[in-house]
């Protein structure tokens, strides 16, 4: 019987011209656009330069500013009261005043004052900008220094001290390689939980539902039917992502394919499974998708996808404790940039697994075959 309600599901799918086509398209749009517009890397700063002190060392910082790729300096005005019209205007982004005498206090050994100014009704990019600016400025401090003599101790030279950087695990900040995994996540929760949601509902304003609930099948029968072609769509999509992230992107996970696949197994039915639970309780197409939209954009705005969840407040954090998102999000970030396995990753899948089993058997037990 489950074969025959399997088949009914994948016709009842396929007989949909529009569905088949939204499988394919929507991954590669998201995977395509998302990965450039959900960049929380601030680049291209405007920034304006008020130089009063015009000499090697103030020049020289500025010539470091304009090599850095975060920076883009857009004009170098006279006085403060100029370069402030620019941010008004918004052409602006950043202020830096080099003071008078910046070089001269410098080779007297006085500590000289710089002054940034950043725009801040853009909190994120004023508050990097800032940042920056004052990371671009400390690195040019510390070779200055290292140009300077150093003082003879005991006949022999003071030894520079040299400070190499290693990034673990993203040696190159690739920021999609970040967000990249994540989005796949976001885009199995969306097909593989509306879809299922949707699906019913639409049996149910269409009446064609009470065509089974007539006949002896069970509820766990139904559901299982139910589910079991958007989870075989869910590995379709999940493909989908890893060829567009490699062809893309360049990005392959440090782990295994299989490693991801186990955990999606896991996965599919929770999402998959939370969507028929609000379906079951959804009377209409309509309630069913603004109920299904609003957990959705709570999950995964909660996930960690956008936000590091320990960047979070503390009782957003004990929130997310009960989101499946987030531990999909870190199995997915933990095999793409550590090549971490299941012994690793034990905890988030006992607690997808419980997830899993928690949300089919509520969607059995809420689906009603008579009212």
């Amino acid at each position: 019987m489950i074969k025959y309600l399997i088949e009914k599901e994948f016709k009842q799918l396929f007989r949909n011209s529009f569905l088949p086509k939204l499988i394919f398209i929507f991954p590669c749009m998201i995977m395509i656009l998302m990965p450039w517009a959900a960049n929380l890397e601030i680049k291209n700063i405007n920034l304006n330069v008020v130089d009063n002190d015009r000499s090697v060392v103030s020049r020289h910082l500025v010539d470091k500013l304009g090599a850095s790729t975060y920076f883009r300096l857009t004009a170098f005005p006279d006085t403060y009261d100029e370069a402030l019209y620019g941010i008004e205007a918004g052409t602006a982004d950043v202020i830096l005043e080099i003071p008078h005498d910046f070089e001269k206090d410098w080779i007297n050994g006085k500590a000289p004052r710089l002054l940034v100014a950043a725009n801040a009704v853009n909190g994120t990019k004023g508050s990097l900008g800032g940042s920056y600016l004052s990371a671009i400025i400390g690195d040019y401090t510390r070779e200055l220094k290292s140009e300077m003599a150093v003082r003879p101790l005991a006949g022999k030279l003071l030894p520079r001290i040299g400070i190499s950087t290693l990034n673990l695990y993203n040696p190159t900040l690739n920021y999609k390689l970040f967000m990249v995994p994540a989005l796949m996540v976001m885009l199995l929760t969306l097909i593989c939980g509306f879809l299922p949601a949707l699906n019913v509902v639409g049996e149910k304003e269409a009446g064609t539902i009470e065509q089974i609930n007539v006949t002896p099948v069970g509820k766990f029968t139904f559901i299982t039917a139910k589910l079991i072609p958007y989870w075989l769509i869910g590995f379709v999509v999940l493909t989908i992502c890893f060829v567009l992230a490699w062809l893309l992107y360049g990005i392959l996970p440090a782990g295994h394919f299989f490693t991801i696949y186990g955990f999606a197994l896991i996965f599919l039915p929770v999402v998959s499974g939370f969507g028929l639970v609000i379906s079951n309780h959804s009377a209409t197409l309509q309630q069913a998708m603004f109920v299904m939209w609003f957990f959705m954009l709570v999950l995964i705005l909660l996930s960690g996808l956008f936000t590091p969840v320990h960047s979070m407040p503390e009782w957003a954090q004990w929130i997310t404790r009960i989101n499946p998102l987030r531990y999909f999000v870190e199995v997915m970030r933990t095999i793409y940039l550590r090549g971490g396995g299941f012994a690793e990753l034990l905890p988030q899948l006992g607690i997808l697994s419980v997830f899993a089993v928690a949300a089919n058997v509520w969607a059995v037990k809420s689906y009603r075959k008579s009212n």
